[in-house]
């Protein structure tokens, strides 16, 4: 083994002054992994006490100063705020002139590219989009997690390399997105991580209700398979009642679910229509077995179908004219065609609404950042304070 003493972060060359706009999870992490790059942080901006108590844990010694005056020490600085935040602060930032020319201003939200950071571009700025696609606890286990992670880079074709050297050096992945792509980008984070969140809470307490007393011990093995066979094998890796069409087993669980917890029976139909659109798509699910499925899932919706008489997708239901009439029930709810594997997706029960609606996020009562009352980085939902300990994506994570 070499003896030979590495060199000291800090001798490199082109070492940068770092500050953060918003004391939040995703900043204070970035900021602590540019630290450990050998740049300096050298303010961070953060007025709740959740802001002053993850700064002082993650980036002791490093002052806590208003948002322009973080600008005006740094040579990169982060902004770390919600997505519905961003485009105001950094109008902001370059109407009252904190914005230097030549600095770097690197924005980490997944929804938007580079174009938010026109007016401080306009004002002199070096734009960088860099959305790291991670969940952050506000812990300096969040640093360790940045090592391997895939960051969404998008920023002017001259400043490519700049926006890449960086992520590398934070010990992550970049994955260029280009600008017209980012709010698709962030809308498949968004599906995968904050809509697992709900599928598994939504499990642990079903399981719970049915006796089992450590749901975290049953599920963790069985879903962490289910999560490498799906990134390995796609679609391929589909299992369970919908992907074999057995629409008894479907009928049993949607009878159950609204005895024990009703509230997940929209949640429920909603994946078991997407899943099986998939199973058959792919050659999974045979036909003969999709239609009874199917009709079992249109049933569940009750009589009156999904909206009414029309059925989902206008007057003759989502399936088109080759889609079999008894599966949408007497009023035409759309079901599936099993023809061509398009499913009419009925309403979801007695919810009145489509697809998986109990895992957003609204805003949170202690926010804080930039003069705009919030704080903290949002991947993939509704802006998000300091004391949300939800955080995804973001972004990733998120």
């Amino acid at each position: 083994m070499s003896t030979s003493q590495q060199p000291d972060p800090r001798d490199r060359p082109a070492r940068l002054t770092v500050g953060a706009v918003g004391a939040g999870r995703v900043g204070s992490a970035l900021a602590a992994s540019l630290r450990l790059a050998g740049h300096r942080p050298v303010a961070v901006s953060g007025v709740s006490d959740a802001s002053r108590r993850r700064a002082e844990l993650m980036l002791p010694d490093v002052p806590l100063v208003p948002p322009a005056e973080v600008l005006q020490r740094a040579d990169l600085v982060l902004l770390t705020v919600p997505d519905d935040t961003l485009p105001g602060l950094v109008a902001g930032l370059a109407e009252t002139g904190a914005v230097r020319p030549g600095q770097l201003l690197v924005h980490t939200s997944g929804r938007y590219g580079a174009k938010v950071l026109d007016p401080a571009l306009r004002a002199g700025a070096l734009p960088l989009a860099l959305h790291p696609a991670m969940t952050f606890t506000g812990t300096p286990v969040d640093v360790q997690r940045l090592a391997g992670c895939s960051f969404g880079v998008t920023a002017p074709e001259e400043l490519r390399l700049a926006a890449e050297a960086l992520v590398i050096e934070m010990g992550g992945e970049p994955e260029w997105i280009a600008e017209e792509m980012r709010p698709l980008y962030h809308a498949a984070l968004a599906l995968g991580a904050n809509h697992l969140v709900t599928l598994v809470a939504q499990s642990m307490e079903l399981l719970r209700e049915a006796g089992v007393e450590a749901p975290d011990r049953m599920l963790g093995p069985l879903l962490g398979a289910a999560l490498d066979n799906a990134l390995r094998s796609g679609d391929a890796a589909l299992t369970g009642p919908v992907a074999r069409g057995d629409a008894g087993t479907v009928a049993a669980h949607v009878g159950e679910l609204r005895r024990h917890a009703p509230q997940t029976v929209a949640g429920y139909l909603a994946m078991a229509r997407a899943t099986a659109d998939r199973a058959l798509a792919h050659g999974l699910l045979k036909p003969e077995l999709a239609e009874d499925l199917l009709g079992v899932l249109a049933d569940a919706t009750g009589p009156t179908g999904t909206t009414g008489t029309t059925g989902t997708t206008g007057p003759t239901g989502a399936s088109g004219p080759s889609g079999p009439s008894s599966a949408t029930g007497p009023t035409g709810a759309g079901a599936a065609g099993v023809s061509d594997g398009t499913d009419g997706r009925p309403e979801h029960g007695h919810h009145g609404h489509d697809g998986l609606d109990h895992g957003h996020d609204g805003p949170d009562s202690s926010q804080d950042g930039a003069g705009h009352g919030h704080d903290g980085l949002d991947h993939g939902h509704g802006g998000r304070g300091d004391e949300d300990l939800g955080d995804d994506g973001d972004g990733g994570n998120r």
